[in-house]
């Protein structure tokens, strides 16, 4: 089993700059990368208020601050972010030709015994994993926005997919005090499948008059003790996320994830929730 000591994030967005926050905050060296300086820069620029926050509430101890702000740095050059890296996690957006031209990249660049991992929350692993040499290597590691929040990782399977991997990977997600659930590659794995399914339920009630956003929300949070409504949940998401994990599974799996007519309208005026300020809730930019 491969011990992990030094980690290169691929994408430095809202995952890849919460993935090398949680990963610094377990002692991991970590090169975030991206090939924008200014996205660099604002990522580092996350962590360091999210640690700052963290300190302030009393989740986060300052000597776990310290020692994540003293591991996490930036990089543009991508060969110096992956050259020496035991593990590389991919963190850009859902495109498959977009992950799969990556990680050749990354397969040609990094170590033959590097660790490749895709976060990605939809699309198929085991397709990815083709695209490079010695796919036993490669794993899914879906991990939850935010992941300084959310402890889930979610580890797919390629059908190449290696049990040493497997493990190597847990043990990694064990010192980043991730709670883990493993699935074999299938389109949306477990976590997407059900959540998404939930949340395009919820779009189509209010949609045809059955409820208010509020008040459909209310009925999961307070009936089902659901941290957050699922409408709300779309919002943080991002609207346009989940309608391109709706297509993706109603190709894929079947009809019931046949986005509605209004999550179609909105993405298209471009009410993608928190980050445009407006979706399901208007939200402070």
């Amino acid at each position: 089993m491969k011990e992990v000591k030094t980690i290169a994030v691929i994408g430095a967005g809202t995952m890849g700059h919460g993935i090398a926050q949680i990963a610094g905050m377990a002692g991991f060296e970590v090169a975030l990368h991206d090939s924008d300086r200014d996205k660099v820069d604002e990522g580092l620029a996350h962590i360091a208020s999210n640690l700052r926050k963290g300190v302030q509430r009393g989740k986060v101890t300052e000597e776990t601050q310290a020692l994540a702000l003293g591991s996490v740095r930036g990089s543009t050059e991508f060969l110096d972010a992956v050259a020496e890296a035991d593990l590389v996690i991919e963190a850009v957006p859902e495109k498959m030709d977009l992950k799969k031209s990556l990680f050749k990249d990354i397969a040609r660049m990094a170590p033959d015994d590097c660790i490749l991992a895709t976060n990605t929350s939809s699309l198929s692993v085991t397709s990815i994993a083709s695209a490079v040499p010695n796919p036993d290597r490669l794993i899914g590691t879906h991990f939850f926005n935010p992941p300084h929040i959310v402890s889930l990782l979610e580890l797919v399977m390629a059908y190449q997919t290696s049990d040493e991997t497997l493990q190597s990977m847990k043990q990694v997600g064990e010192k980043m005090n991730r709670h883990m659930i493993v699935v074999n590659d299938s389109p949306g794995f477990a976590s997407s499948r059900l959540g998404l399914i939930l949340g395009l339920e919820a779009m189509r009630m209010f949609e045809s008059g059955v409820a208010s956003v509020e008040d459909i929300d209310s009925a999961m949070v307070q009936g089902y003790r659901h941290p957050m409504g699922p409408l709300k949940l779309t919002d943080l998401v991002g609207l346009d996320v989940r309608l391109a994990i709706a297509e993706h599974l109603h190709k894929e799996v079947g009809e019931q994830f046949r986005p509605p007519n209004i999550l179609r309208k909105m993405v298209r005026a471009g009410k993608l929730g928190r980050k445009s300020g407006e979706g399901f809730y208007e939200w402070d930019k």
